[in-house]
């Protein structure tokens, strides 16, 4: 049976920031990568002068210019199979504010129809839908505090979570597909960079992307309204890429880091 892979990501860009090396591998080994993006960045601030004017306080188009940097990535990558949740522009990036704690937080006011002041069960059921659709034996996602608090990478966590729950519900919404449980859940885990680091005792799996770089390093230089690309995500690219276990069991139990994230399932 072939291995299928589901990442669930809250902007553009995000996905090759923290988990890029994995998909490219992946990609790369034949398993089915399939990739989820909740909202299109339309509150990203915009490093490029010349597409300034893209920004939400002056044109409000960076979202579709976001879009195609993604389509770019993805072909970097070797990604095929890429979904927005709800489709394009379903819901809009909430944007974010710094905290007393230089963490992210939600801004004092959002408007309707961003991310964060989504329905929970409606978004859920979207993804739910999708999980059903794709079927997959791996689930990748940020955890509760979403790395760093940007609420759109919370809210990506509940919506993933909650509706890889409702998937696996046989009664549940029969209409959305068959049932499918999800046999191993992983929360993306920082062990460096602006995300809360974790300790490595909480860690299960680190995936090597040594051999991976160039394509990560390609589809960060797409992402380039928000990726400077002589900044730090370039220059110090994360080539290892962790996580937590969040459901299934490590394999094999007790024993050293996986550094396969489908090891212990019947599946390859």
């Amino acid at each position: 049976m072939d291995r299928r892979l589901l990442l669930v990501h809250a902007h553009p860009d995000d996905e090759s920031i923290f988990t890029g090396a994995t998909m490219a591998r992946y990609a790369a080994e034949g398993a089915g990568v399939t990739l989820v993006t909740c909202t299109a960045g339309e509150e990203g601030e915009v490093l490029t002068p010349e597409i300034g004017h893209l920004a939400a306080d002056q044109d409000d188009a960076l979202g579709p210019h976001r879009v195609a940097e993604l389509d770019e990535a993805m072909a970097c990558l070797g990604i095929t199979d890429h979904r927005f949740l709800g489709g394009a522009f379903h819901f809009r990036d909430s944007g974010m504010q710094w905290g007393p704690d230089r963490q992210a937080m939600p801004r004092d006011e959002t408007a309707e129809g961003t991310f964060w002041r989504a329905d929970l069960t409606a978004a859920s059921d979207l993804m739910a839908e999708i999980i059903r659709d794709v079927r997959p034996h791996v689930l990748v996602t940020y955890d509760e505090f979403g790395g760093y608090g940007h609420p759109d990478h919370v809210q990506a966590h509940r919506v993933a979570m909650y509706g890889a729950m409702l998937a696996g519900v046989e009664s549940y919404r029969r209409e959305l597909g068959e049932a499918w449980d999800i046999p191993k859940i992983y929360w993306i885990a920082a062990t460096q960079g602006p995300m809360r680091t974790v300790p490595e005792s909480d860690l299960a799996a680190v995936i090597d992307g040594t051999e991976f770089g160039a394509a990560k390093v390609a589809a960060l230089r797409a992402h380039s309204s928000q990726i400077d690309g002589d900044g730090p995500f370039i220059t110090h690219v994360w080539l290892s890429e962790a996580y937590r276990l969040a459901k299934g069991v490590a394999a094999p139990p007790g024993a050293a880091l996986e550094d396969d994230l489908f090891a212990g399932l019947p599946y390859g």
